[in-house]
Parts: structure tokens; sequence; C-alpha cells
């Protein structure tokens, strides 16, 4: 469901499954303006399916934003209400050290990138379930000590290539060199920046993605011209 805020016309995408049944209004995340929702039809569906389940309308009418009901189907870390802006760009960033973290926080900042922080594996997975980011920045040893089981990588690899080439993966490591690009290919991603040049994420990170966007621009002019975009 897309949701647009009529104060300050900020529009926002959100899994209708997310939705508690006979929710009327929620507040914008961004100017708290009170949004309402046609949800009738979804609310009569699920009043149907949870019939014999307990009255839970005291949860739901403290809802909001940054508060999820607990039911059997949520734990106290889920939210059913994950919102990413589709105005602009996004960004995950799954980097655990706060010096690394800063550095590229300030550079997606910059160049103005909405950014969604992942809290470890499983909720990259949760996250990237439901929205297709522009960018992901991935420490290889994010959430997990061995690089080369990583469960995010492992993710991306299997992801369908009509959707994997309009995310630009940028992996962190201490092993591979900056820009080494036969290591990028082999590890599925578009650039390799090592954690010994954090100090230039910005400007290493910015030619990357400078160079994706021409040469998928030249891929995509070329599909069109042959008919199959």
């Amino acid at each position: 469901m897309e949701i647009t805020c009529d104060k300050c016309n900020s529009k926002f995408r959100v899994p209708d499954e997310k939705i508690p049944a006979g929710l009327e209004s929620i507040p914008c995340p961004k100017c708290k303006n009170s949004i309402s929702i046609n949800n009738s039809q979804k609310a009569s569906e699920q009043v149907s399916k949870e019939h014999d389940q307990p009255d839970d309308h005291d949860r739901k009418a403290k809802f909001s934003f940054d508060e999820a009901p607990l039911s059997d189907s949520y734990d106290a870390s889920d939210k059913p209400f994950d919102f990413v802006e589709e105005e602009g760009k996004t960004a995950l960033v799954c980097e655990s050290g706060s010096e690394f973290k800063k550095r590229i926080i300030e550079a997606l900042h910059l160049m103005e990138y909405n950014i969604t922080e992942a809290k470890n594996g499983r909720d990259v997975l949760k996250k990237m379930r439901y929205h297709n980011y522009d960018v992901i920045v991935l420490n290889e040893k994010f959430d997990n000590p061995n690089p080369d089981v990583n469960p995010v990588m492992m993710n991306l690899e299997r992801m369908q290539m009509s959707t994997r080439r309009n995310i630009f993966v940028a992996l962190l490591s201490d092993r591979f060199r900056t820009m080494d690009n036969m290591t990028a290919f082999q590890k599925s991603v578009n650039i390799i920046i090592n954690t010994k040049n954090m100090e230039d994420f910005g400007k290493i990170f910015s030619r990357g993605v400078t160079d994706h966007e021409f040469f998928y621009r030249i891929y995509r002019e070329s599909m069109k011209k042959a008919g199959k975009a």
C-alpha cells in the first residue's frame, strides 16, 4: 500500500500484510500529521481469519510507527511498519563498528541517500524482503566472524539478476584490495573497499557509483534498442 501525507507530501510504501486489521490512521514519521488509511477490506479479511484469537483492540489504539503490536507471529524485535521513503535514493548500512559506520553515514548523507541502519544479519534479510535498496554497504564480517559464510552475501548471490543489477553493493573487507574488480566480480559485489582506506570512503564510493551508473546506462540503452527493455 502506498501512503501519502497530505501535510508534508511525503510518500511511503507499506506491505499490506504489515497493517493491523482495523487500523484507521497512523502518524506521519516526518511531521507527525495523522494519516488516514483505507483499510476496511483488509480489516474484514483479517477479522474472518482471526475470529478465535484474543481481542487486541487496546494494542491497536496505541500503535504508532515506533511501536509494534505483539502477536504470535512477531517477536519483540519485529515492526509491522518499516518505512522507506520512495522519494530519493535509499541505502542500507550493514556495519557494526561505530567509527566505520559514522564515516559511511556521513558520506551517504552528503550524497542525499535515505539511510537505514541494520542491526544484524536477520534484520538485513527482513528489510531486504520488503524494500529494494539502491545501495547496500556491507562489511563482510557483519554479524558473522567468518566472511565466507556471510548470510547477507549468500542472499545477494541468490537474488534474481533483474533485481540485483539495480542494487549497488559496496563490500568492506580487510582481506582484499580496494577496487579489486576481479575479486568484486567473484564475490558478486560492485566494489570492494579495504578497511584501511575508510578515511577515503566517500571518494571511493562516489567513484564506484558513478562508474556503475555509466555502465548500466549504456546497457539499458542497448537493451532498449534491441527491443528487450
